[in-house]
């Protein structure tokens, strides 16, 4: 069993900052990557900045300059610095995890943590 909690949401005005964090705990093992998901009411769920475990990273073009997903491979952690907030930013985000083991890949969510920008 994984557990991943999310931390940093809150309320903040258009153009501000915020940094998320996650920290997965539990039975770890190959981590092949960990992200950020994001919700908005009535949206799907969509990819925001995913970080492989050697460095590289994804960005969705709506948060790239903006956004920067960092990790640390000892602490089982990623953390999102998220700046020039929009109000279309807002959203819950979700921390995200995949393990491999073979050719199985394991995934698991965080509980979410709303963010809200103002206009």
């Amino acid at each position: 069993q994984v557990h991943l909690v999310e931390s940093g949401g809150g309320l903040v005005q258009a153009g501000e900052s915020l940094r998320l964090s996650c920290l997965a705990s539990g039975r770890i093992f190959d981590i092949k990557t960990m992200g950020w998901y994001r919700q908005a009411p009535e949206k799907e769920r969509e990819l925001v900045a995913v970080i492989r475990t050697g460095g590289s990273t994804i960005y969705a073009d709506s948060v790239k300059g903006r956004f920067t997903i960092s990790g640390d491979n000892a602490k089982n952690a990623v953390y999102l610095q998220m700046n020039s907030l929009k109000f279309e930013d807002t959203a819950v985000y979700y921390c995200n995890l995949e393990m491999t083991s073979g050719i199985t890949t394991f995934k698991s969510w965080g509980q979410g943590t709303q963010v809200t920008v103002s206009s």
